[in-house]
């Protein structure tokens, strides 16, 4: 195993960054969170599944925000790899991945509403979105501890892989944390957008609603894109650099990794949009639904109608 020198100086550069982007973060991101998890836990009196997936959203982001501050620490200084880093990444590496899933589900289920809105009753469901959620979280923690605990037993430092040694289970991770969860997101969001257009809409209100929905689910893609994307790409790269064995490209390359990392965790902030629009959808609740209608027949002829106001309700759930 190959170690590479590491470059005080950029690693300072890198600590003073991380400072004018976190204090901001820390400082909106923990109100901005202990907000939303009384109104999603105490405030609300229906659960849905939009209920549920902000729940595990807001405590995926709540403990990156716990974690924020130790990172810096971590990357200033050579910590030893101590039960406190050992934590720390566990919760790190948990719980980004699992802010990331948690998009991805309220994507699909935002796309079942919709694609198929006379079988979301039967999909769908607070409980099926609790258990998936529940399977999730448990899945992700037990990864982290294994990876945590046999991948980078070797390092000296926390945070500080410096030796060139290729780990395939990055390159994994890589595809399953992220690129496939995009590949989904991309299509789901384009999918409930091409659909919401070509519904029309038969009062202004109505219309109103639809393109709302469509600016949002817009606005919720371009986020986890701009988000997460840098950070998984300059990965790919860390890998390529382990690869080829390019010592000498290393201290750049993990440079770039927590630039990008920084900008990745800044979606604990802008996620709050996420829970503004979900806790006005609450609010707006009566008036998007229309009235069910039990017989078969009318069901069918309805079935447009129907379709453009679960669009408006379910849209809105990111």
């Amino acid at each position: 195993m190959e170690n590479c020198t590491k470059d005080d100086a950029l690693q300072n550069s890198i600590v003073l960054f991380q400072l004018i982007v976190y204090i901001p973060v820390l400082s909106l991101g923990i109100p901005l969170n202990m907000i939303a998890f009384w109104v999603f836990c105490c405030k609300l009196k229906r659960w849905t599944e939009t209920r549920v997936y902000m729940i595990s959203l807001v405590v995926a982001d709540s403990f990156l925000l716990f974690a924020l501050p130790f990172m810096i620490y971590f990357t200033k200084h050579d910590h030893p790899m101590d039960e406190l880093c050992f934590i720390i990444q566990n919760i790190y590496f948990t719980n980004m991945p699992m802010s990331i899933l948690t998009i991805t589900l309220i994507a699909i289920d935002r796309y079942i509403a919709i694609k198929f809105p006379l079988k979301a009753k039967i999909l769908r469901s607070p409980l099926k979105s609790a258990s998936i959620c529940g399977f999730l979280w448990i899945t992700l923690i037990i990864y982290s501890y294994l990876r945590q605990k046999f991948l980078h037993i070797k390092e000296e430092f926390c945070l500080h892989k410096q030796s060139i040694q290729l780990n395939y289970s990055l390159l994994l991770a890589i595809i399953f944390e992220y690129f496939i969860p995009l590949g989904i997101v991309i299509f789901c969001s384009v999918q409930v957008i091409k659909c919401l257009k070509k519904k029309m809409a038969t009062s202004p209100h109505e219309t109103k609603l639809v393109q709302k929905a469509i600016h949002i689910v817009s606005v919720n893609l371009c986020v986890f894109i701009i988000c997460f994307s840098p950070l998984y790409v300059t990965l790919l790269l860390r890998f390529a650099v382990d690869v080829a064995g390019a010592c000498t490209l290393l201290s750049k390359v993990k440079a770039s990794i927590q630039i990008c990392a920084c900008l990745a965790n800044c979606n604990c902030c802008l996620d709050a949009f996420c829970y503004y629009f979900a806790a006005k959808e609450f609010q707006e609740f009566p008036s998007l639904f229309p009235i069910c209608i039990s017989i078969r027949s009318k069901m069918n002829q309805s079935q447009e109608s129907t379709v453009t106001h679960r669009l408006s309700h379910d849209i809105k759930k990111v």
